[in-house]
């Protein structure tokens, strides 16, 4: 999900199950959604997905679902809502994790700072090619990424401004190192002048 400001996906739903907060997230409330798919059929990025299992009763998946076994059930994120058949699902930036950084920050009674909160996907990152931050934080590394010269947004001309941003692959481009001169490749001339 690129999270975008003007989502047209938000503007489809007939029960507002998709949100836009103040922060810039583009929201899921998953007891509202009743899987019309019309958000999935008006994303250009074609990121939403339609829940159709249902893992905790379905007796198929005991065997393979650790949410069916004792033990198996401490594996599970108790931040994370899950989510019932029929309704659509997206990334969400992790929004429990930037829950749980503003109220750290709240209870150390300071702002919070870049770097204090991280999704998933930029911990597991094994390249750190993920950041994630405060895009109103001007001194922020994911400000300082996005404006420079390789930054580049998916699909920006559709006009919905999107929330990711992604670099171009660097290239070498560089020609060869050996100047021409004469006809001839430079460092050549002390054998020329041997003979």
């Amino acid at each position: 999900c690129q999270h975008c400001n003007h989502a047209p996906c938000e503007t489809v739903c007939p029960v507002a199950a998709t949100t836009h907060s103040n922060e810039g997230l583009n929201q899921m409330t998953y007891n509202r959604c009743i899987g019309t798919r019309y958000c999935a059929n008006n994303c250009p990025y074609k990121v939403r997905r339609f829940n159709w299992f249902n893992y905790q009763g379905y007796k198929k998946f005991n065997e393979n679902n650790p949410a069916q076994q004792e033990i198996g059930r401490m594996v599970l994120n108790p931040d994370v809502v899950v989510r019932s058949r029929g309704v659509m699902e997206k990334c969400s930036f992790c929004v429990q994790k930037i829950q749980e950084g503003k109220l750290v920050a709240k209870k150390a009674g300071r702002p919070v700072q870049d770097g204090d909160v991280t999704t998933a996907c930029a911990d597991s990152c094994p390249v750190n090619a993920i950041t994630f931050g405060d895009w109103n934080d001007n001194e922020s590394a994911i400000r300082k990424s996005a404006e420079s010269d390789r930054a580049y947004q998916s699909l920006e001309e559709i006009g919905v401004k999107p929330n990711v941003w992604y670099k171009v692959k660097v290239r070498n481009v560089e020609e060869d190192v050996a100047v021409v001169e004469d006809g001839h490749e430079s460092g050549h001339e002390e054998e020329h002048d041997a003979h």
